[in-house]
């Protein structure tokens, strides 16, 4: 019996420890099933919460870490307990239950209520607007100068280089008026394409290119083809074509009529015109200046000026050896958002192609001043411009002004989608002037513009024009409907 005892002692200690193995084992088991079974139920509600508003969410998260603090003070509570194997069952079977009810409590809690997208959407001002493609802002308060607009696009663009992205803009016209000889109809209006790629960090490049109808086809024109070099936000160096930073409007409202609130341009800044030079081919230099509350940006550019044809810009080289040169300062407040005041000098030599006894050369001195106020409750936009040209040969002077006011007001009916607007204009050259043709012109026009969506518009116009003291009052309807892509 002593040898039996003595042989199968070995045999019991080694089912005892396996016993109490196997114990330890179950109870490790039951901690991680315990331990998953809370994970799976806090991921769940982790995704319940990301479902809801953030102030839900906030709540939502305290109790689940509350959830997770008790677990964790539990499994450092079962680390300390008694040795006993069983007491340490029966806590984790208490702590498992308790954490259980827990968080059955928090799932049956009702979510805050999710704001639907529609009424999200409905409670945007339906008023278009970047300042660029740029990222297409609306036309209102979002209106911003071309740095702002080239800036917001930039940020836009994936971090991969290039990155290249596409905006469009586009519309049909309507028109119809009492002029004699005038022909009604319709007419398809510009399309226009924005182009946008960051090259690096620094270096972004925009072009604009529009497709304009012609009697016998299409014609493409480069309008804006631009690389620039950020340094800081105090200095930013681009090499190109551009709007002239003369006024505001030149280099606010780009090509893209949806940009704008009224159908088409003010006389003095028409594509196409010559009272002011509305491209500019060469190197410009822009940025803030440091001032406080004042807000003072600045643009300054030397380039190629006025070609022969003086509506032009010098883009296969300029038609002399005088270089053009442009600076513009403006105003934007802080405390006074959607303000902006400034003025702007433009300084050239004129070579026109035909010469005669009085002589071809003049040097062009360009004065302008603007205020603008871009909130849309209401919109002013105001500028002025005077063109002095002197005969070189001759010193004969001539001074030509114009000058628009603008004022509308987004109507708080109808989702915003209504806005009003007038703008009188008035532009004076004076018989002696050799450079231009007469440009005098008397006009008002009334009209409304509708938002059917966030990117798309229909406008209407009454116009009253005249141009002679002896021309006859031209009255017109204008209709368009304009869009962004």
């Amino acid at each position: 019996m002593e040898s039996r005892s003595i042989k199968y002692a070995p045999l019991s200690s080694k089912l005892k420890a396996k016993k109490g193995s196997r114990i330890e084992s179950l109870i490790c088991c039951n901690k991680l099933g315990v331990f998953s079974h809370l994970i799976e139920k806090v991921s769940s509600l982790r995704r319940m919460n990301q479902k809801t508003v953030e102030e839900g969410a906030v709540r939502r998260r305290l109790p689940v870490l509350a959830v997770l603090m008790i677990f964790a003070t539990g499994a450092a509570r079962a680390q300390s307990a008694p040795s006993d194997q069983t007491e340490q069952i029966r806590i984790l079977l208490e702590r498992v239950q308790q954490l259980e009810k827990r968080v059955a409590d928090l799932e049956t809690k009702t979510p805050a209520p999710r704001v639907p997208a529609a009424e999200v959407a409905a409670s945007i001002p339906a008023a278009p607007k970047p300042e660029m493609a740029e990222a297409a802002p609306p036309p209102g308060p979002m209106h911003q100068h071309e740095t702002t607009e080239s800036q917001t696009t930039t940020r836009q663009l994936e971090a991969r280089y290039p990155s290249l992205q596409i905006r469009g803009f586009g519309d049909v016209d309507f028109s119809t008026t009492d002029q004699r000889g005038a022909i009604s109809g319709f007419n398809l209006g510009q399309l226009d394409l924005h182009l946008a790629s960051a090259l690096s960090h620094k270096v972004t490049y925009f072009g604009e290119m529009t497709f304009n109808a012609q009697p016998t086809g299409y014609t493409v024109e480069v309008e804006r083809s631009i690389i620039r070099y950020d340094y800081n936000d105090f200095f930013k160096m681009s090499f190109g074509r551009y709007h002239t930073p003369i006024g505001y409007w030149n280099t606010a409202f780009h090509h893209g009529a949806w940009l704008q609130t009224t159908i088409s341009r003010p006389d003095m800044v028409r594509i196409g015109g010559t009272f002011i030079p509305v491209h500019f081919v060469g190197v410009l230099a822009e940025g803030n200046i440091p001032s406080g509350g004042a807000g003072l940006s600045y643009n300054a550019g030397v380039g190629n000026g006025r070609g022969s044809i003086i509506s032009r810009p010098g883009d296969g080289g300029d038609n002399n050896n005088n270089r053009a040169w442009v600076a513009n300062l403006y105003s934007r407040p802080t405390k006074l958002y959607g303000l902006q005041m400034g003025v702007s000098v433009y300084r050239d030599k004129i070579t026109l192609p035909i010469v005669s006894p009085a002589g071809n050369e003049f040097r062009e001195w360009i004065s302008a001043a603007h205020i603008v106020w871009t909130k849309e409750t209401p919109e002013f936009l105001a500028e002025f411009a005077n063109v002095n040209h002197k005969n070189i040969l001759t010193n004969a002077t001539t001074n030509n002004q114009a000058y628009y006011v603008q004022v509308g007001y987004r109507l708080p009916w109808l989702e915003k989608t209504l806005k009003p607007y007038y703008r009188f204009e008035h532009t004076h050259t004076p018989l002696s002037e050799q450079v231009f043709t007469n440009q005098d012109l008397v006009g008002s026009i009334l009209g409304l513009r509708y938002d059917i969506t966030n990117y798309a518009s229909f406008k209407g116009e009454y116009r009253n024009t005249k141009r002679l003291p002896t021309d006859p009052r031209v009255n017109g309807a204008f209709f368009q409907t304009d869009f962004t892509f």
